[in-house]
């Protein structure tokens, strides 16, 4: 059991009974009103999103999830194929349990899956990713004095901003929580 101010996102609960997985949390604390956890889960069994609203102080219960850590290998449709790293077996993840972090997996990218009673039920990659860019504007001479960015596009298709210095076939660091530039690779 773990109090309801500590939910987190990617963190499996068990809420009326049910397997559900936290896909957003923000707390909330409006003047001199009591505060609260405004989540928004997802139901694994049935797979419906809600939104659900705990006060600080609520116990929330924490199923026994295996982590694991895994390779990402390649795309094949809507599923994304991953390989256990200590047996080899290569299995295939669906899209809605990789989520949002599709955008910054590349080929032999390490990732690390919760599962529940064998099943597959969270992916989360690595905070920074380096990613290379293969399309943005050229650089212009004096565009550096300013602190303005442009647009660029990475090796896995995703889309950010970075500094007007930068070129193409420059690698990148990127955060994946919030997909913003974080510094040239070294």
């Amino acid at each position: 059991m773990i109090k309801a101010v500590d939910l987190r996102k990617g963190r499996t609960i068990v809420h009326e009974g049910e397997i559900c997985v936290v896909h957003e949390a923000q707390h909330v604390a409006k003047g001199n009103k009591r505060s609260y956890m405004q989540t928004k889960i997802k139901n694994l069994k049935s797979g419906v999103m809600s939104d659900v609203r705990f006060n600080v102080d609520d116990r929330v219960e924490i199923p026994f999830v295996e982590s694991r850590e895994y390779q990402f290998l390649y795309k094949e449709g809507e599923r994304f194929v991953v390989m256990d790293l200590e047996s080899y077996d290569q299995i295939p993840v669906s899209a809605d349990v990789v989520g949002e972090g599709a955008q910054w997996l590349k080929p032999n990218e390490k990732v690390t899956c919760q599962l529940y009673n064998g099943q597959m039920i969270s992916f989360e990659l690595p905070f920074v990713v380096e990613l290379k860019i293969v399309d943005t504007p050229p650089v212009v001479r004096g565009s550096t004095a300013t602190n303005q960015l442009k647009d660029a596009v990475l090796e896995t298709g995703a889309r950010i901003r970075v500094p007007p210095f930068l070129e193409e076939g420059v690698v990148v660091r990127v955060d994946t929580r919030t997909g913003e530039y974080v510094e040239r690779a070294k």
